[in-house]
């Protein structure tokens, strides 16, 4: 313990008595002007309560400019907002239960059709591109239409849609 008293230069009881003696613990910092700009963040808040601390910042500073007063600062506005509960909840992503696993479920046939295209490329330099309808249920295939060396059109799709309907 004198060794530390010597290297921080202050006396050994100092340091027992910090030691022995329990810290305060400091209670929420609060300005005696965080009442009056809860009064103007008020108005702002009531009116968008969807917002969030910075977009409540931005509104508030650019009312503050037109008025000639100095801007405030962000980490200022959450904290008044976070003693006065006008925070929003946390988003925490959180997916549903269910989670997709890439397997489409259809409960009897025509009920969900999916859509798809390939190709096929041969070896004497040809591509074929096939698109087609096919039930999500049986999985069989309504309609196709095939191309050898040409990009997949519009009226192709569309014509291939008329068939499967």
């Amino acid at each position: 313990m004198s060794v530390i008293a010597r290297t921080l230069g202050v006396s050994r009881s100092n340091l027992i008595e910090r030691a022995n003696k329990p810290s305060k613990p400091r209670g929420p910092y609060r300005k005696p002007e965080d009442v009056a700009l809860l009064a103007e963040m008020r108005p702002i808040i009531d009116q968008r309560p969807t917002y969030g601390y910075r977009r409540v910042t931005a509104l508030l500073n650019r009312q503050r400019r037109k008025q000639g007063k100095p801007t405030v600062n962000t980490k200022r506005v959450l904290r008044v907002m976070q003693q006065n509960g006008l925070t929003l909840q946390k988003h925490t992503a959180l997916r549903p239960a269910r989670t997709h696993d890439g397997v489409v479920v259809a409960l009897r046939s025509n009920i969900r059709w999916c859509s798809d295209h390939l190709e096929i490329h041969a070896r004497n330099g040809e591509v074929v591109r096939i698109v087609f309808v096919i039930d999500a249920c049986d999985r069989e295939i309504i309609a196709w239409s095939a191309v050898a060396n040409a990009g997949i059109s519009s009226e192709m799709v569309c014509d291939l849609m008329i068939a499967a309907v």
